[in-house]
């Protein structure tokens, strides 16, 4: 199916829009006690994540465009816009073989919390733009709901995977200064850096997830390349 198709199917349809990794007919999913076995929501949560990055891709795009139509040029070095990385992507196939799942689960968890707030954010400060698009807001809009979802997800599978309850884990720091602007100009420059820097993280849960999903229940040939 043509990306920009099913994005836009995944944007318009009422249940693809409310669902969530966790959700469970006839039971409370609001709490703990949803009975979903860890292969039919490692599925959905990898589904959640395939969405959430492609959604951000147009995001990305969207935001250029409507950059490109008010004449304006950041001038943003790529290769500084964003900050180091909070979780490194294993870079050989030895170095797989080593990370246990519980690692790539508290990764999942530590990039999924950093984003949620400045999603949120950005989400607020398009409202003010002038003439921005309303398939960027609906976006904008979309990806921190389903966001929320995939956390909650991931928070699940840590229950039933690793039986752990709830954690405290030692992630990036508070990331506030990091987005406060002054003036119209770094208000852009922060929105674009957001959505740029994390459509990048955004496929990295992508690909840990399928690792994960594919340890759990294929058990064979599990590889990031």
């Amino acid at each position: 199916m043509n990306v920009s198709v099913c994005v836009a199917f995944v944007l318009c349809s009422p249940q693809a829009v409310t669902g969530s990794p966790v959700d469970c007919p006839n039971q409370d999913t609001a709490g703990t006690s949803c009975a979903i076995s860890v292969e039919k929501l490692l599925e959905r949560a990898v589904q959640h994540a395939e969405l959430i990055y492609r959604v951000s891709e147009e995001s990305k795009l969207l935001f250029d465009e409507m950059l490109i139509s008010y004449g304006m040029n950041l001038h943003i070095p790529k290769g500084t816009m964003c900050a180091p990385k909070m979780v490194p992507v294993p870079m050989s196939k030895s170095e797989i073989q080593q990370i246990s799942d519980k690692w790539i689960l508290h990764s999942l968890l530590i990039l999924a919390q950093f984003w949620i707030d400045p999603l949120v954010e950005v989400q607020a400060s398009l409202e003010n733009y002038e003439n921005a698009p309303s398939a960027l807001l609906t976006r904008s809009k979309w990806i921190s709901t389903k966001l929320m979802s995939l956390e909650q997800g991931i928070m699940v599978l840590i229950r039933q995977i690793l039986g752990e309850g709830s954690l405290t884990l030692e992630g990036p720091e508070e990331t506030s200064d990091r987005f406060v602007s002054s003036n119209i100009l770094q208000t852009v420059r922060r929105d674009y850096s957001v959505i740029y820097c994390f459509r990048k993280d955004a496929h990295k849960m992508q690909t840990f997830l399928k690792l994960l999903k594919c340890r759990q229940i294929d058990k064979e040939n599990c590889s990031l390349f």
